[in-house]
């Protein structure tokens, strides 16, 4: 009798188990996506502070980083920390520098390898560059993240679904599996 009672205790933990990890993916697919979205909404701060109020890349990464909040927030803020000590790097260096940093933190973001390559790439076509380069550097930035949050608003629905479909299924399935 006990023996049944822990064979059940194990398949519904099973279950629990890889339910709870179909929800989680589908949750860092919609904070993904919540992230693009504040990103594209930083870069349009930032091209305003840049375009209109004359600001340089410094004040500008500042004051949108003091605008916003989370992790994004803390890469401009630290961006333009590095720019203000003035130790002679390239801005695309103290960039790339940032955002890898970002990605070895690992916690706080749910962006994935591929956008924080693409906004490492940003780094290397700003600070050099005069305002109109720099904003059409912006702007180009801005529709490959248009096109990316498209992309995930379309499928949203659709994976977490499947997500989580795929999760209690995976549970159940392995559950009879092993019983």
């Amino acid at each position: 009798m006990m023996q049944i009672w822990m064979r059940l205790a194990g398949a519904a933990c099973m279950v629990a188990g890889s339910s709870g990890l179909g929800f989680w993916l589908s949750g860092q697919y919609r904070e993904r996506l919540r992230e693009l979205e504040q990103l594209r909404q930083m870069i349009f701060l930032l091209k305003g502070q840049i375009l209109y109020a004359n600001a340089t890349l410094e004040e500008g990464l500042e004051a949108v980083g003091r605008r916003t909040r989370g992790a994004l927030a803390g890469l401009f803020l630290q961006a333009a920390d590095r720019i203000a000590q003035q130790e002679g790097e390239p801005f695309c260096q103290i960039w790339k520098e940032a955002v890898g940093q970002l990605e070895q933190a690992g916690a706080g973001h749910a962006l994935s390898r591929s956008d924080l390559a693409a906004l490492a790439a940003l780094g290397e076509h700003l600070g050099f560059l005069d305002r109109d380069m720099q904003e059409r550097t912006l702007l180009l930035y801005l529709e490959q993240l248009d096109l990316q949050i498209q992309a995930l608003r379309e499928h949203r629905q659709e994976r977490c679904r499947l997500y989580s479909s795929l999760g209690i299924m995976g549970g159940l399935f392995l559950t009879i599996l092993l019983i």
